[in-house]
């Protein structure tokens, strides 16, 4: 055991004389109260620790214990419906014991020890079992089975294996040497957890969001990055993604995010409904709250641990989607660290190492076959959401991240202003991934789709190049073709681009909708600048009822939207064919 004691304190770093034998990264209680921290530098028998709970009161002299462990996450059933701090705190637990102002050094289990989980065994007595097989289920809620598995570096010969009740700490089976195997286990949170084979990911990550699916698309096991100034809508667009993403298991993680924001989640998410199950949302989620009153240390840790869950039931054979609010909160963290570490600094103050950092952190995200000796894909898929202060896109925490990441969906102020939610910019936003994505589409959903698509994005790029000329001399000098184009684009942004959270039928729209609604608007503007050509004008046009009926799509159940569609896409072609040449 080893013990020392304080020497000096600075805000959340904490440096303790008489800690030789100590390692980088291991956990500290701290003072009387047995506060916890990190060690985060190491120099002769002095350790500098980061401290991830509030050090006022702390005095020089107090001991200082070393656990000779890294930070730790419990892995096993239980987790999922859970609300845990930024170090895996269970928030109710907490509550229960001290009221809602959370007193310094306490600490409870992630997991609960009392309570008794059905475990049916997937495996018999003599199957040889190698790390990450699976050897029985738990039926952890309505929504996820979770899968029971062998620890990293453990293998053998089952001995003894029996169906029943049991807690987390007790055996459900053994091998022959004599090795338990529980219904958990416990990982450091700072190393990846590991993988047979990373693949390339394809499979797309549907989010029912038309401007993400559309025009901007990642897929399981990618990552994204959502900046934007105050007010732009980054806490609301993650939240939705939360809700209506395609991925088995939710990770929400408030990162240094207002209170008000976290207690809107924390309430919201155990009303809502799970499309996909009809069970409650919470029983495939987990949220971590690291508000910003809480400790600015811990910011740092309720990332790392937010990612380490998802690991692991990405190891289970689960797609997982992650969400971190904000990852500029991480990183004005380590600025205040580092400043109090007294390193040199980097660009705007953040440390020098922020892009190491952050490549760590998305890196984990993936589509991988998982350990084990049958093969099973899970994925991680990592959207963090950026603050740049004043909006400003050129700030080091955006641009670090921009070089990791393969989507870049930008949030765009004028567009907030105006309510068009999601307030995406389709002219700054983009997707590396969207080749791969759009032959999936063109497979699946029909073969016009990735061209309909880049027809949308050339009419709104040719708007954004006409509306300096409109700014000028007014749309009515423009020919009628370009017209058109601004007509065709107003659609786009208002009718396609822009959703209704709150609608029944707006607030998912599945890929097929997607596609129709997408093509209707394409077939009025194809159509339409042929009739142009012919000699027909913008107000034959322009008197078709095809308009209105566009700017009605969104209101059509899911269910209907191939027929109806379908059907005024028909009625329009030969509408808009019929139109006699204007004289």
């Amino acid at each position: 055991m080893i013990e020392g004691y304080i020497a000096r304190i600075t805000g959340p770093v904490v440096e303790a004389k008489g800690m030789t034998g100590s390692r980088m990264y291991d956990v500290v209680k701290v003072g009387d109260l047995g506060l916890i921290g990190e060690i985060i530098r190491l120099e002769k028998d002095v350790a500098v620790i980061q401290v991830y709970e509030e050090t006022a009161g702390l005095t020089v002299g107090e001991p200082v214990l070393s656990t000779e462990n890294p930070l730790m996450v419990e892995l096993g059933p239980g987790l999922l419906k859970s609300i845990f701090d930024g170090i895996q705190r269970p928030l109710p637990e907490l509550f229960k014991e001290a009221g809602p102002m959370v007193s310094r050094g306490l600490t409870a289990f992630a997991l609960p020890r009392n309570t008794k989980w059905h475990f049916k065994p997937l495996k018999k007595a003599g199957d040889k079992v190698v790390s990450g097989d699976i050897i029985g289920e738990v039926q952890e809620t309505r929504s996820i089975a979770h899968r029971v598995m062998v620890p990293e570096n453990t293998e053998g010969v089952i001995s003894q294996i029996e169906e029943g009740e049991f807690t987390v700490e007790e055996p459900v089976a053994v091998l022959e040497d004599g090795t338990p195997l529980k219904m958990y286990q416990v990982w450091p949170v700072r190393r990846p957890r590991p993988y047979k084979i990373k693949l390339d990911p394809q499979e797309p990550l549907t989010t029912g969001q038309r401007v993400f699916d559309t025009f901007f698309p990642i897929p399981k096991g990618g990552s994204a990055i959502i900046p934007g100034g105050f007010g732009t809508g980054k806490t609301v667009t993650e939240q939705t993604l939360a809700k209506w993403a395609d991925a088995d298991v939710i990770i929400y993680v408030g990162c240094g995010e207002r209170g008000n924001e976290m207690t809107e989640v924390l309430t919201e998410f155990p009303k809502l409904k799970d499309e996909k199950t009809g069970n409650p949302l919470m029983e495939r989620t987990i949220l971590i709250a690291n508000t910003s009153n809480m400790p600015v240390a811990a910011r740092e840790a309720s990332i790392y641990t937010g990612v380490t869950l998802a690991e692991y039931y990405r190891d289970m054979g689960y797609d997982v989607a992650m969400m971190a609010d904000s990852t500029s909160r991480w990183g004005e963290a380590m600025r205040e660290v580092s400043g109090r570490l007294e390193e040199m600094p980097g660009e705007e103050g953040y440390p020098a190492y922020l892009a190491t950092r952050l490549a760590n952190f998305y890196e984990r995200a993936g589509r991988v076959v998982c350990l084990g000796s049958e093969d099973r894909v899970g994925s991680v898929s990592l959207i963090g959401a950026v603050s740049p202060p004043g909006g400003d896109f050129s700030e080091p925490m955006t641009q670090n991240s921009l070089r990791i990441t393969g989507a870049f969906w930008a949030l765009d102020t004028s567009l907030a202003h105006r309510r068009h939610f999601p307030a995406i910019s389709w002219t700054k936003s983009y997707s590396l991934y969207l080749k791969t994505i759009q032959d999936v589409y063109r497979d699946r959903v029909a073969e016009d789709f990735p061209r309909l698509r880049g027809e949308a994005m050339s009419v709104l790029q040719r708007e954004a190049e006409l509306q300096e000329i409109v700014q000028l001399v007014g749309p009515d000098a423009l020919p009628e073709n370009e017209r058109l184009v601004l007509e065709v684009a107003q659609m786009l942004r208002e009718d396609y681009l822009q959703q209704f959270a709150f609608s029944d039928f707006d607030a998912f729209c599945p890929l097929k909708k997607q596609y129709m609604m997408l093509k209707a608007i394409m077939t009025f503007y194809e159509k339409g600048q042929e009739a142009l050509r012919r000699g027909s004008s913008l107000s034959q046009l322009f008197s078709l009822p095809y308009k209105v009926e566009i700017s009605r799509m969104k209101e059509i159940p899911s269910d209907e939207a191939e027929v109806k569609i379908g059907d005024m896409i028909e009625r329009m072609i030969t509408d808009i064919e019929k139109i006699e040449v204007y004289q």
